[in-house]
């Protein structure tokens, strides 16, 4: 048996489609790619693959990571071949490594993760500065939003770990965020772009990068 970590881009194209339905896709790229998957035990038999953080829905990324477990051994160039001519607009491997089989799970060793948020408000880049240095100043920050199953209130101030301003122009700007990802909690963007301020929803999210336990 092997173990194959992927790293792939998500692109405007698919930003939209559902962490099952993007599991869903890997699962007949590989078959159509004839990559010869490992299944779970049980009643239930499933492939091993899983991802370190899924993606929100209408997000675009460049660090999603993904490890496979495949019952053959296949060097990692001709693995990225076969999958990539079988995938859709939208969706690219940019690196394929192969890892110990025991290594602990991706999900457990992801703590935060990196976004590029662009903007969009009339004030101009030393009121952005001084929002956010206010924030980061707070020790709590009480915050609760709507989901299908209820409202649901938590610490926002406890899953940022940093903010910065990277280029403001005009009315328009991009935020850098770092915030928490993990079985603890995980950040969203959106809910911190409007803490700062921000009334309307991020032009666009971007993930760029998933920071692993030390």
């Amino acid at each position: 048996m092997q173990r194959l970590r992927v790293r792939f881009k998500r692109g405007e194209e698919i930003k939209f489609i559902s962490h099952l339905d993007i599991m869903r896709l890997w699962e007949r790229a590989f078959h159509r790619a004839q990559i010869s998957l490992a299944y779970s035990e049980g009643f239930s038999p499933h492939p091993r693959l899983s991802l370190a953080a899924p993606l929100q829905v209408g997000v675009t990324s460049e660090a999603e990571l993904m490890d496979i477990f495949i019952t053959n051994f296949v060097s990692p160039h001709w693995f990225a071949g076969a999958v990539s001519q079988q995938l859709p607009s939208g969706i690219e491997i940019l690196m394929v490594q192969p890892v110990g089989l025991y290594l602990a799970s991706l999900q457990s060793q992801v703590r935060h993760a990196e976004y590029r948020v662009e903007v969009e408000k009339a004030e101009g880049p030393e009121d952005i500065e001084s929002a956010i240095s206010g924030l980061l100043s707070l020790e709590r920050l009480p915050w609760h939003h709507l989901r299908d199953t209820g409202k649901r209130s938590y610490d926002l101030r406890a899953l940022i770990d940093d903010l910065w301003l990277i280029d403001w122009y005009r009315s328009y700007g991009t935020l850098g965020m770092r915030l928490r990802c993990n079985g603890g909690g995980s950040g969203r963007p959106e809910q911190v772009a409007l803490a700062l301020g921000f009334s309307r929803h991020p032009q666009s999210i971007h993930r760029t990068k998933l920071i692993f336990a030390a």
